[in-house]
């Protein structure tokens, strides 16, 4: 309505605000949304009302007026044309809206994740392998667009889905993500976060039946959530996927995975969300790490590096190589990565190439890798998992070998 982005934050938080001090003197009232939306639109005609030089968009917002409702009106559920969209869920309704074809790809998700999933900035630049202030840019810069091309956000109808699934996809993608591995804090996994990047994935699932990319990022999702109870220990510490007690994973949910990537009928496409959750169905499916079909992992990541080339899968890569050939090839590939400088600050990558020193005995190497990784690490329980081996390989290097 304001087609400022700043000002329709600002405009619905003063609303908000208006209703904690008011609603526990007052009452709720019956249709909180409605009041809430006619409190900050007001809001909003208040503020274009004093600037002056904003005052043919206070005349595009009075004349879709709806009359004057007052602080516990009845006004429509929604402003603006009926919807069409045919999305039942609000949230899955706000994020087609706001992954908008005109912003770039990426700022449309990070617009998106930093608006209707609460990710801080620092979470969203984490994600994208940023600095928190070229991220705070590219939003300012997004938001700033939004405002001076005039980019209307209204709620797309069914056929124009299609061309913002792929925002859409990213921004579920990248949710579950800092909710099964958080960058920062006590816990390594943000149960709420997972639960509802999930819902919102089934969802999709069900608006959009035929898009194999949809299926493909629900089975990854569930295939990962499925190994959630064995990834921490009592203490709340990072355990490697090779120590994981398999007992403690959930079968049901791997079997829910499984029917959701390869559904009766033709093979799909291969797509970067089927890619990897054909990744992740090798190590839920391996009865123990020994079993794991690492060169078929190595194998499907080549494919992914093919459809979509970034430093991470390269890293990824390095260590299936690692694990299906030896170290000394995975060690090699790092070497490549570390000369590149794409994974500078990215704490894993020192972390993986210390790992691989570790498994040829190369003891005291592989502590200053661990120790680089830690200086790197905001999550505390992957700084637990790093200082034990740190411990282990520094001890073991003073007594010579073990």
């Amino acid at each position: 309505m304001t087609g400022d982005w700043d000002l329709a934050e600002e405009c619905a938080q003063d609303a908000f605000a208006r209703a904690l001090d008011r609603w526990p003197r007052d009452g709720v009232p019956d249709r909180p949304g409605a009041w809430l939306t006619t409190t900050a639109r007001h809001r909003a005609m208040d503020r274009l009302r004093r600037a002056r030089t904003e005052a043919e968009k206070l005349r595009e917002i009075a004349a879709t007026s709806y009359g004057d409702y007052g602080d516990y009106g009845d006004p429509p559920d929604r402003y603006g044309p009926p919807d069409e969209s045919g999305i039942e869920d609000d949230r899955l309704r706000l994020i087609f809206t706001c992954c908008h074809p005109a912003l770039p790809l990426d700022a449309r998700v990070a617009l998106t994740l930093r608006t209707l999933a609460g990710l801080t900035t620092a979470e969203i630049a984490r994600a994208f392998l940023v600095g928190d202030q070229a991220m705070a840019k590219r939003l300012v810069r997004a938001k700033a667009k939004i405002r001076e091309a005039h980019i209307p956000y209204r709620v797309p109808p069914a056929p124009l889905l299609p061309e913002r699934t792929a925002g859409v996809l990213a921004v579920l993608y990248l949710l579950f993500n800092e909710g099964y591995s958080a960058s920062e804090g006590a816990d390594l996994i943000r149960t709420g976060l997972c639960a509802e990047a999930i819902r919102l994935a089934r969802l999709l699932v069900e608006l959009m039946p035929d898009e194999p990319e949809a299926r493909g990022l629900l089975a990854l999702m569930l295939f990962h959530d499925a190994r959630r109870e064995g990834r921490v220990d009592a203490d709340g510490a990072l355990v490697p996927l090779e120590e994981q007690d398999r007992r403690r994973w959930n079968a049901a949910t791997v079997a829910e995975g499984l029917a959701v990537l390869w559904p009766p009928g033709p093979p799909d496409r291969p797509g970067f969300y089927r890619l990897q959750a054909a990744i992740a169905a090798c190590h839920a499916t391996a009865p123990t790490a020994a079993d794991t079909d690492w060169p078929r992992i190595a194998r499907l990541y080549g494919r992914l590096r093919e459809l979509t080339p970034s430093p991470v899968v390269e890293l990824n890569l390095a260590v299936a190589r690692a694990m299906a050939e030896g170290p000394a090839v995975g060690l090699e590939l790092i070497a490549e990565l570390e000369s590149s400088g794409a994974l500078a600050g990215y704490h894993l990558l020192p972390a993986a190439r210390a790992d691989l020193l570790r498994r040829l005995g190369r003891d005291g190497e592989a502590a200053a890798g661990y120790r680089a990784a830690l200086a790197l690490a905001a999550s505390e329980p992957e700084r637990a998992y790093l200082r034990r081996r740190l411990r282990e390989t520094d001890e073991t290097d003073e007594t010579g070998g073990a």
